[in-house]
């Protein structure tokens, strides 16, 4: 049974109004609310990483560099990833699969910006020397922040908002933007600003956990991957559009992928804590940290036996060097 209430006054006064126009022109040029808090987020994630980044170790201007690396392909990923999970939109009858290409419409997956993302650092990375997890590490906090605001471009476009609701931050929506089932129904929940919100706290308790314990060796991307997931799982249930392979298991499709992501980075910061207890010393591939030098003893000699090139304990009556047991020594009865 769809969903709907008759709005109240309490509502209509303070409720969260939509913008009318998600869309600016100037001259022929248009210009989408979308694209600028998606431009707004890459340049406060760059600006923070960079930070961040210089604090480790790193190079000023290594991170702004690394950008032209990872923006392209985040988006590239991003846009496929929602392609592919929400295909209905672009491909069968009466459908235009050029409109896939659309980015400045909206549509862009987290899960495939960040994957293809971190692959885009990871080339950038690897042709300058940089170890990619104390980067990684370093751009994880900016990554929360660049999501925070990237989500107000789908308050511009007036989409991906949640259940019906009459709470007085009910956001308004208008009836073009609203699902078939629900065109008497007043206003939504704002799911972009509970996520906005979420990830922005999680930001301030990553970087926060990091100052405290120093995190090293992936831990912070660890860190960051439980805590937006950790919140994506029930921002996620409270929407109501339709997602392709949606109702996995009683489950939307985003909601396994938080749970299955959430459980294999709480396991990868257990054994890097385990692993490696500490911080990386170094952020260059030629410069071995501490943890690399004991790994590399613990591989050529995993036993605990003496050294070899050690002196002779004169002292040790078990010495044969010791010249009282050459003395006593001697043929057996």
């Amino acid at each position: 049974m769809p969903m709907s209430s008759v709005p109240s006054p309490l509502v209509t006064l303070m409720s969260i109004p939509s913008p009318t126009e998600g869309v600016w022109h100037l001259g022929p040029v248009p210009i989408r609310g979308y694209a600028l808090c998606i431009i707004l987020g890459i340049v406060l994630a760059i600006w923070i990483g960079e930070r961040r980044w210089v604090a480790r170790g790193g190079t000023p201007g290594e991170v702004s560099d690394l950008a032209i690396w990872a923006v392209p392909f985040g988006l590239v990923g991003g846009r496929l990833y929602h392609v592919v999970t929400d295909w209905q939109l672009y491909f069968g009858e009466d459908k235009n699969p050029v409109t896939a290409l659309y980015v400045w419409r909206g549509g862009l997956g987290i899960w495939g910006a960040i994957a293809l993302g971190a692959v885009g650092v990871w080339l950038g990375a690897r042709s300058r020397g940089i170890k990619i997890l104390p980067l990684l590490d370093a751009l994880a906090p900016g990554v929360l922040v660049a999501q925070a605001m990237g989500r107000w471009g789908n308050w511009f476009n007036q989409e991906l908002y949640g259940r019906p609701t009459d709470l007085p931050w009910g956001l308004e929506i208008d009836v073009a933007h609203r699902p078939a089932d629900y065109l008497d129904v007043a206003t939504f929940h704002p799911a972009f600003l509970y996520e906005c919100l979420w990830n922005l706290g999680a930001f301030v308790v990553l970087v926060w956990l990091d100052r405290r314990y120093r995190l090293g060796h992936g831990r912070v991307v660890a860190g960051y991957v439980m805590l937006y997931t950790a919140g994506r799982g029930w921002i996620e249930n409270l929407r109501i559009d339709d997602v392709q392979m949606d109702d996995i298991l009683g489950l939307r499709l985003n909601v396994w992928t938080s749970i299955v992501l959430f459980v294999l980075a709480a396991a990868w910061f257990a054994w890097s804590q385990r692993r490696h207890p500490g911080r990386e010393e170094s952020v260059r591939t030629g410069e071995p940290d501490a943890d690399d030098a004991a790994d590399a003893a613990d591989a050529a000699d995993p036993g605990e036996s003496a050294d070899p090139a050690e002196p002779a304990d004169p002292a040790d009556p078990a010495d044969p060097a010791d010249p009282a047991d050459r003395r006593t020594a001697g043929p057996t009865a």
